[in-house]
Protein backbone atom coordinates (compact mmCIF):
# COMPACT_ATOMS: atom_id res chain seq x y z
CA UNK A 1 0.00 0.00 0.00
CA UNK A 2 2.72 2.39 1.08
CA UNK A 3 4.23 1.97 -2.65
CA UNK A 4 0.88 2.64 -4.19
CA UNK A 5 0.61 5.73 -1.87
CA UNK A 6 3.77 6.82 -0.58
CA UNK A 7 2.32 9.03 2.53
CA UNK A 8 -0.05 6.99 3.82
CA UNK A 9 -0.57 6.80 7.66
CA UNK A 10 -1.02 3.01 9.03
CA UNK A 11 -1.79 2.74 13.11
CA UNK A 12 -4.00 0.03 15.52
CA UNK A 13 -2.51 -3.00 17.00
CA UNK A 14 0.39 -4.17 14.96
CA UNK A 15 3.35 -6.84 15.75
CA UNK A 16 7.32 -5.87 14.93
CA UNK A 17 7.11 -6.49 11.68
CA UNK A 18 4.01 -4.31 10.90
CA UNK A 19 5.64 -1.56 13.15
CA UNK A 20 8.85 -2.10 11.25
CA UNK A 21 6.68 -1.28 8.08
CA UNK A 22 6.28 2.34 9.59
CA UNK A 23 2.72 1.14 11.48
CA UNK A 24 1.52 3.19 14.46
CA UNK A 25 1.21 0.39 17.48
CA UNK A 26 -1.48 1.57 20.05
CA UNK A 27 -0.81 -2.04 21.27
CA UNK A 28 1.11 -4.97 20.33
CA UNK A 29 -0.38 -8.00 18.25
CA UNK A 30 0.42 -10.09 21.39
CA UNK A 31 -2.49 -8.83 23.02
CA UNK A 32 -4.96 -10.72 21.08
CA UNK A 33 -3.42 -13.93 20.95
CA UNK A 34 -6.10 -16.53 22.96
CA UNK A 35 -7.42 -19.04 21.52
CA UNK A 36 -10.49 -21.38 22.43
CA UNK A 37 -14.51 -20.60 23.20
CA UNK A 38 -13.74 -21.24 27.19
CA UNK A 39 -10.02 -20.51 27.35
CA UNK A 40 -10.87 -16.72 26.31
CA UNK A 41 -13.07 -16.08 29.50
CA UNK A 42 -10.24 -15.15 31.72
CA UNK A 43 -9.17 -12.42 29.34
CA UNK A 44 -12.54 -10.86 28.84
CA UNK A 45 -12.61 -8.04 30.69
CA UNK A 46 -8.97 -6.87 29.38
CA UNK A 47 -10.35 -7.97 25.76
CA UNK A 48 -13.88 -5.79 26.09
CA UNK A 49 -11.64 -2.50 27.66
CA UNK A 50 -8.59 -2.74 24.67
CA UNK A 51 -11.53 -2.90 22.04
CA UNK A 52 -13.19 0.25 23.36
CA UNK A 53 -10.42 1.82 23.64
CA UNK A 54 -9.54 1.26 20.50
CA UNK A 55 -13.22 1.78 18.59
CA UNK A 56 -12.77 5.51 20.35
CA UNK A 57 -9.26 6.16 19.17
CA UNK A 58 -10.09 5.15 15.95
CA UNK A 59 -13.56 7.00 15.77
CA UNK A 60 -11.52 10.08 16.59
CA UNK A 61 -9.06 9.73 13.81
CA UNK A 62 -11.40 8.94 10.89
CA UNK A 63 -9.53 6.87 8.92
CA UNK A 64 -10.37 6.34 5.22
CA UNK A 65 -10.18 2.66 5.76
CA UNK A 66 -10.66 -0.32 8.78
CA UNK A 67 -8.83 -2.95 7.83
CA UNK A 68 -9.31 -5.74 10.47
CA UNK A 69 -6.13 -8.65 9.76
CA UNK A 70 -7.64 -12.01 11.40
CA UNK A 71 -8.57 -12.64 15.37
CA UNK A 72 -12.77 -12.58 14.32
CA UNK A 73 -13.98 -11.88 17.80
CA UNK A 74 -12.31 -8.80 18.41
CA UNK A 75 -12.54 -7.18 14.83
CA UNK A 76 -15.92 -8.31 13.72
CA UNK A 77 -17.56 -6.75 17.30
CA UNK A 78 -15.14 -3.58 16.35
CA UNK A 79 -16.29 -3.21 12.74
CA UNK A 80 -20.64 -2.57 13.31
CA UNK A 81 -19.32 0.84 14.90
CA UNK A 82 -16.61 2.19 12.66
CA UNK A 83 -19.40 0.89 9.66
CA UNK A 84 -22.04 3.19 11.13
CA UNK A 85 -19.55 5.86 11.53
CA UNK A 86 -19.08 6.12 7.84
CA UNK A 87 -15.99 4.38 7.82
CA UNK A 88 -15.08 1.63 5.26
CA UNK A 89 -14.55 -1.86 6.72
CA UNK A 90 -12.19 -4.84 5.45
CA UNK A 91 -12.22 -7.84 7.42
CA UNK A 92 -8.47 -9.72 5.88
CA UNK A 93 -8.46 -13.07 6.62
CA UNK A 94 -11.49 -14.93 6.34
CA UNK A 95 -13.03 -16.41 9.69
CA UNK A 96 -13.84 -20.29 9.59
CA UNK A 97 -17.23 -18.76 9.17
CA UNK A 98 -17.86 -21.82 6.63
CA UNK A 99 -16.76 -23.92 9.28
CA UNK A 100 -18.64 -23.16 12.22
CA UNK A 101 -21.43 -21.11 13.30
CA UNK A 102 -22.05 -20.29 9.95
CA UNK A 103 -25.12 -17.61 10.82
CA UNK A 104 -22.76 -15.23 11.54
CA UNK A 105 -22.49 -14.19 7.84
CA UNK A 106 -25.95 -12.71 7.71
CA UNK A 107 -24.15 -10.66 10.72
CA UNK A 108 -21.26 -9.57 8.84
CA UNK A 109 -22.72 -8.57 5.90
CA UNK A 110 -24.41 -5.77 7.72
CA UNK A 111 -20.99 -3.94 8.83
CA UNK A 112 -18.55 -5.21 6.59
CA UNK A 113 -17.45 -4.15 2.70
CA UNK A 114 -15.24 -6.58 2.08
CA UNK A 115 -13.51 -9.61 2.87
CA UNK A 116 -10.32 -10.66 1.66
CA UNK A 117 -10.05 -14.88 1.26
CA UNK A 118 -6.68 -16.15 1.50
CA UNK A 119 -8.48 -19.55 0.68
CA UNK A 120 -10.63 -19.96 -2.80
CA UNK A 121 -13.59 -21.70 -1.33
CA UNK A 122 -13.90 -19.13 1.07
CA UNK A 123 -15.04 -16.67 -1.21
CA UNK A 124 -17.53 -19.16 -3.04
CA UNK A 125 -19.26 -19.07 0.19
CA UNK A 126 -19.40 -15.75 0.93
CA UNK A 127 -20.48 -15.49 -3.12
CA UNK A 128 -23.93 -17.86 -2.22
CA UNK A 129 -24.48 -15.31 0.76
CA UNK A 130 -24.64 -12.25 -0.80
CA UNK A 131 -21.27 -10.55 0.91
CA UNK A 132 -18.61 -8.44 -0.81
CA UNK A 133 -14.89 -10.91 -0.91
CA UNK A 134 -11.97 -11.03 -3.05
CA UNK A 135 -9.68 -14.27 -3.33
CA UNK A 136 -6.15 -12.66 -3.04
CA UNK A 137 -4.33 -15.59 -2.82
CA UNK A 138 -1.95 -16.45 0.86
CA UNK A 139 1.07 -14.84 1.58
CA UNK A 140 2.70 -17.65 2.37
CA UNK A 141 2.69 -19.36 -0.78
CA UNK A 142 4.37 -16.64 -2.47
CA UNK A 143 7.17 -16.63 0.75
CA UNK A 144 7.75 -20.74 0.10
CA UNK A 145 9.98 -21.68 -2.97
CA UNK A 146 8.05 -24.16 -5.18
CA UNK A 147 10.47 -26.76 -4.82
CA UNK A 148 12.29 -27.17 -1.15
CA UNK A 149 15.73 -28.47 -1.34
CA UNK A 150 15.69 -31.08 1.30
CA UNK A 151 19.47 -31.75 0.85
CA UNK A 152 20.11 -27.85 1.13
CA UNK A 153 18.16 -27.69 4.68
CA UNK A 154 19.47 -30.71 5.95
CA UNK A 155 22.89 -29.40 5.56
CA UNK A 156 22.11 -26.46 6.85
CA UNK A 157 20.78 -27.51 10.40
CA UNK A 158 23.46 -30.07 10.99
CA UNK A 159 21.25 -33.09 10.16
CA UNK A 160 22.15 -36.45 8.60
CA UNK A 161 22.34 -36.28 4.44
CA UNK A 162 20.59 -40.02 4.27
CA UNK A 163 18.36 -41.64 6.91
CA UNK A 164 14.73 -40.76 8.05
CA UNK A 165 14.32 -37.31 9.11
CA UNK A 166 10.52 -35.78 11.36
CA UNK A 167 9.68 -32.78 11.82
CA UNK A 168 7.72 -32.44 14.69
CA UNK A 169 5.95 -28.78 15.32
CA UNK A 170 3.81 -28.63 18.73
CA UNK A 171 2.48 -25.33 17.54
CA UNK A 172 2.66 -21.82 18.98
CA UNK A 173 0.33 -20.34 22.00
CA UNK A 174 1.09 -21.96 25.53
CA UNK A 175 -1.76 -23.67 25.44
CA UNK A 176 -2.04 -25.65 22.32
CA UNK A 177 1.49 -26.25 22.87
CA UNK A 178 0.88 -27.95 26.80
CA UNK A 179 -2.09 -30.12 25.81
CA UNK A 180 -0.07 -31.84 22.65
CA UNK A 181 3.35 -31.62 23.82
CA UNK A 182 3.25 -34.91 25.79
CA UNK A 183 1.39 -37.31 23.03
CA UNK A 184 4.01 -35.13 20.55
CA UNK A 185 6.94 -36.48 22.63
CA UNK A 186 5.76 -39.39 23.27
CA UNK A 187 5.39 -40.34 19.47
CA UNK A 188 8.89 -39.40 19.20
CA UNK A 189 10.22 -42.12 21.97
CA UNK A 190 8.30 -44.70 19.69
CA UNK A 191 9.47 -43.88 17.04
CA UNK A 192 12.95 -43.83 17.96
CA UNK A 193 13.02 -47.16 19.54
CA UNK A 194 11.34 -48.47 16.25
CA UNK A 195 13.22 -47.20 13.88
CA UNK A 196 16.85 -46.89 14.89
CA UNK A 197 18.66 -44.06 13.38
CA UNK A 198 15.97 -42.03 12.86
CA UNK A 199 16.32 -38.35 13.46
CA UNK A 200 14.02 -35.35 14.33
CA UNK A 201 13.83 -31.50 13.84
CA UNK A 202 11.67 -29.55 15.92
CA UNK A 203 11.43 -26.00 15.66
CA UNK A 204 10.23 -24.16 18.83
CA UNK A 205 7.84 -20.79 17.13
CA UNK A 206 8.78 -19.07 20.27
CA UNK A 207 10.36 -19.61 23.66
CA UNK A 208 7.64 -19.57 25.58
CA UNK A 209 6.57 -22.73 23.32
CA UNK A 210 10.01 -24.15 23.81
CA UNK A 211 9.30 -23.96 27.59
CA UNK A 212 7.22 -26.23 27.54
CA UNK A 213 8.12 -28.46 24.84
CA UNK A 214 11.19 -29.45 25.66
CA UNK A 215 10.23 -30.61 29.37
CA UNK A 216 8.64 -33.04 28.03
CA UNK A 217 10.62 -34.26 25.57
CA UNK A 218 13.19 -35.21 28.23
CA UNK A 219 10.89 -36.75 29.96
CA UNK A 220 9.79 -39.01 27.49
CA UNK A 221 12.12 -39.51 24.88
CA UNK A 222 15.61 -38.61 26.89
CA UNK A 223 17.58 -40.79 23.85
CA UNK A 224 15.86 -39.79 20.83
CA UNK A 225 17.92 -37.86 18.63
CA UNK A 226 15.89 -34.36 18.45
CA UNK A 227 17.27 -30.98 17.12
CA UNK A 228 15.75 -27.95 18.72
CA UNK A 229 15.83 -24.64 17.17
CA UNK A 230 14.33 -21.19 17.22
CA UNK A 231 12.01 -20.68 14.38
CA UNK A 232 13.48 -22.26 11.05
CA UNK A 233 9.92 -24.22 10.18
CA UNK A 234 10.40 -24.00 6.34
CA UNK A 235 13.98 -25.13 6.62
CA UNK A 236 13.00 -28.07 9.27
CA UNK A 237 10.24 -29.04 7.31
CA UNK A 238 12.01 -29.10 3.94
CA UNK A 239 14.63 -31.72 5.91
CA UNK A 240 11.75 -33.54 7.01
CA UNK A 241 10.77 -36.84 5.15
CA UNK A 242 7.25 -36.48 7.01
CA UNK A 243 5.72 -34.07 9.85
CA UNK A 244 4.17 -34.25 12.87
CA UNK A 245 1.91 -31.02 13.17
CA UNK A 246 -0.49 -28.94 15.56
CA UNK A 247 -3.38 -27.86 13.50
CA UNK A 248 -3.39 -24.63 12.00
CA UNK A 249 -1.06 -21.77 9.47
CA UNK A 250 1.57 -24.06 9.88
CA UNK A 251 -0.53 -27.40 8.08
CA UNK A 252 -0.32 -24.99 4.94
CA UNK A 253 2.78 -24.71 5.91
CA UNK A 254 4.22 -28.10 5.45
CA UNK A 255 1.97 -28.25 2.56
CA UNK A 256 3.94 -25.62 0.59
CA UNK A 257 6.80 -28.05 1.61
CA UNK A 258 5.19 -30.57 -0.03
CA UNK A 259 6.02 -32.76 2.50
CA UNK A 260 3.65 -35.35 4.07
CA UNK A 261 2.29 -34.51 7.77
CA UNK A 262 -0.24 -36.07 10.53
CA UNK A 263 -2.32 -33.28 11.81
CA UNK A 264 -3.09 -33.25 15.36
CA UNK A 265 -5.89 -31.25 17.02
CA UNK A 266 -6.84 -30.92 20.91
CA UNK A 267 -8.86 -28.10 22.10
CA UNK A 268 -9.76 -27.61 25.78
CA UNK A 269 -12.14 -30.19 26.81
CA UNK A 270 -15.51 -27.72 27.50
CA UNK A 271 -14.78 -26.08 24.24
CA UNK A 272 -14.50 -29.93 22.49
CA UNK A 273 -17.88 -30.66 24.17
CA UNK A 274 -19.30 -27.90 23.33
CA UNK A 275 -18.51 -28.31 19.38
CA UNK A 276 -19.95 -31.99 19.46
CA UNK A 277 -22.78 -30.97 21.48
CA UNK A 278 -24.34 -28.68 19.52
CA UNK A 279 -22.84 -29.62 16.07
CA UNK A 280 -21.04 -26.41 15.40
CA UNK A 281 -18.83 -28.02 13.35
CA UNK A 282 -19.89 -28.12 9.29
CA UNK A 283 -16.45 -28.37 7.48
CA UNK A 284 -15.87 -31.99 7.03
CA UNK A 285 -12.21 -31.40 7.97
CA UNK A 286 -10.20 -29.02 10.41
CA UNK A 287 -7.06 -29.63 8.73
CA UNK A 288 -6.37 -27.16 5.90
CA UNK A 289 -4.82 -29.75 3.35
CA UNK A 290 -8.25 -31.64 3.12
CA UNK A 291 -10.09 -28.61 2.65
CA UNK A 292 -8.40 -27.50 -0.02
CA UNK A 293 -7.94 -30.52 -1.64
CA UNK A 294 -11.31 -31.10 -1.00
CA UNK A 295 -10.78 -34.94 0.22
CA UNK A 296 -8.71 -36.62 3.12
CA UNK A 297 -5.67 -36.25 1.65
CA UNK A 298 -3.45 -36.37 5.22
CA UNK A 299 -4.96 -38.11 8.50
CA UNK A 300 -6.35 -35.69 10.93
CA UNK A 301 -6.95 -36.60 14.42
CA UNK A 302 -8.89 -34.91 16.89
CA UNK A 303 -9.07 -34.57 21.24
CA UNK A 304 -9.06 -37.76 22.76
CA UNK A 305 -7.88 -39.41 19.66
CA UNK A 306 -4.60 -37.98 19.71
CA UNK A 307 -2.36 -40.23 21.55
CA UNK A 308 1.17 -41.42 20.96
CA UNK A 309 0.32 -44.62 19.62
CA UNK A 310 -1.96 -43.35 17.52
CA UNK A 311 0.53 -40.52 16.08
CA UNK A 312 3.56 -42.48 15.82
CA UNK A 313 1.91 -45.26 13.99
CA UNK A 314 0.47 -42.67 11.38
CA UNK A 315 3.80 -41.34 11.24
CA UNK A 316 5.10 -45.34 10.69
CA UNK A 317 3.08 -45.41 7.53
CA UNK A 318 4.29 -42.69 6.00
CA UNK A 319 7.58 -43.62 6.10
CA UNK A 320 7.15 -47.07 4.92
CA UNK A 321 4.66 -45.75 1.96
CA UNK A 322 7.64 -43.63 -0.40
CA UNK A 323 4.74 -44.03 -2.99
CA UNK A 324 2.37 -42.64 -1.17
CA UNK A 325 4.82 -39.57 -0.79
CA UNK A 326 5.49 -38.94 -4.17
CA UNK A 327 1.99 -39.13 -5.25
CA UNK A 328 0.79 -36.31 -2.41
CA UNK A 329 3.49 -34.09 -3.61
CA UNK A 330 1.30 -33.75 -7.49
CA UNK A 331 -1.79 -33.06 -5.30
CA UNK A 332 0.41 -30.01 -2.90
CA UNK A 333 1.83 -29.11 -6.30
CA UNK A 334 -1.36 -28.03 -7.53
CA UNK A 335 -2.77 -26.27 -4.35
CA UNK A 336 0.33 -24.40 -4.23
CA UNK A 337 0.13 -23.08 -7.27
CA UNK A 338 -3.43 -21.97 -6.96
CA UNK A 339 -2.55 -20.09 -3.79
CA UNK A 340 0.29 -18.25 -5.21
CA UNK A 341 -1.00 -15.05 -6.50
CA UNK A 342 1.12 -12.13 -4.91
CA UNK A 343 -1.70 -11.86 -2.50
CA UNK A 344 0.13 -8.86 -1.02
CA UNK A 345 -0.38 -6.72 -3.64
CA UNK A 346 -4.03 -8.15 -4.59
CA UNK A 347 -5.26 -7.39 -0.95
CA UNK A 348 -2.95 -3.66 -1.21
CA UNK A 349 -4.98 -2.94 -4.67
CA UNK A 350 -8.65 -4.15 -2.87
CA UNK A 351 -8.14 -2.00 -0.24
CA UNK A 352 -7.03 1.23 -1.97
CA UNK A 353 -10.26 0.64 -4.60
CA UNK A 354 -12.37 0.02 -1.90
CA UNK A 355 -11.52 3.14 -0.11
CA UNK A 356 -12.01 5.03 -3.96
CA UNK A 357 -15.39 3.45 -4.39
CA UNK A 358 -16.39 4.80 -0.92
CA UNK A 359 -15.55 7.93 -1.77
CA UNK A 360 -12.90 9.15 0.98
CA UNK A 361 -10.68 11.89 0.49
CA UNK A 362 -7.37 10.27 -0.96
CA UNK A 363 -4.80 9.03 1.60
CA UNK A 364 -2.30 11.59 2.79
CA UNK A 365 -0.07 11.97 5.93
CA UNK A 366 -3.09 13.34 7.23
CA UNK A 367 -5.65 9.61 6.78
CA UNK A 368 -4.34 5.90 7.35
Amino acid sequence: MRRQVPDARFFGIAGPRMQAEGCEAWEPAESLAVMGLFEVLSHLPRLFALRRRIRERILAERPDVFVGIDAPEFNLNLAPALHEAGIPTVQYVSPQVWAWRQGRVGRMGRFLDLVLCLLPFEKRFYDEHGLAAEFVGHPLADQVPFAPDRAAARSALGLPAEGEVVAVLPGSRRGEVTRLAGDFAGAVALLAARRPGIAFVAPMASAEARAVFEPALEAAAPGAKVLLTEGNAQRALAAADVVLVASGTATLETLLCKRPMVVAYRLGALTAWLLRSFGLMKAPFFAQPNLLAGRGVVPEIFQEQVTAERLAAELGRWLDAPAGREALVGTFEDIHRQLRRDASARAAEAVLRLVAQKGSVPVSGERA
